[in-house]
């Protein structure tokens, strides 16, 4: 997978999943489901588009993204944070910056040369190697994760 390709992936898991989130009525959007609500959603992925900018920057350099040194179980410690750095309970707000994070990040993997985007190494991490690229693969496989949650409860 190039990074063209990953860029189209992001894009479209982006507008699927913000689709489904304005499908939403303004109830539904603020109303918890299995512990978040939509609009934590929102935060979180807001979050998480800027913190893999800065964390790939960190792999590019050779060094642990610094989402990964505390993470908590299942990133608790880094998505409460993200979730509270983000609270603005207005979904166009939210999904305004939602696309800006997106095209900062596009921005980014662009920037990226295709040798360092190439490389089978990255950072190790326990018994991993973090790249930018398996790093994107999680953050497009969030998105639809949030986005079918999302679809489940509706």
């Amino acid at each position: 997978m190039t990074i063209e390709d990953q860029i189209v992936g992001l894009d479209r898991s982006v507008e699927a999943f913000a689709r489904c989130v304005t499908s939403l009525d303004e109830q539904r959007f603020l109303q918890k489901l299995n512990g978040w609500t939509p609009r934590d959603i929102v935060a979180h992925l807001v979050g998480w588009n800027r913190y893999v900018v800065e964390g790939g920057r960190q792999i590019l350099r050779g060094e642990l993204p610094f989402y990964d040194i505390d993470p908590g179980d299942n990133y608790s410690k880094v998505n409460a944070v993200l979730v509270r750095e983000h609270s603005s309970s207005s979904r166009e707000e939210l999904l305004t910056d939602l696309r800006r994070s997106a095209r900062e990040l596009k921005e980014f993997l662009r920037s990226v040369d295709l040798s360092d985007w190439n490389r089978d190494h990255g950072v190790r991490h326990g018994s991993s190697t973090i790249t930018i690229k398996n790093t994107m693969d999680e953050l497009i496989a969030d998105y639809d994760h949030h986005r079918k949650q999302i679809e489940r409860c509706v």
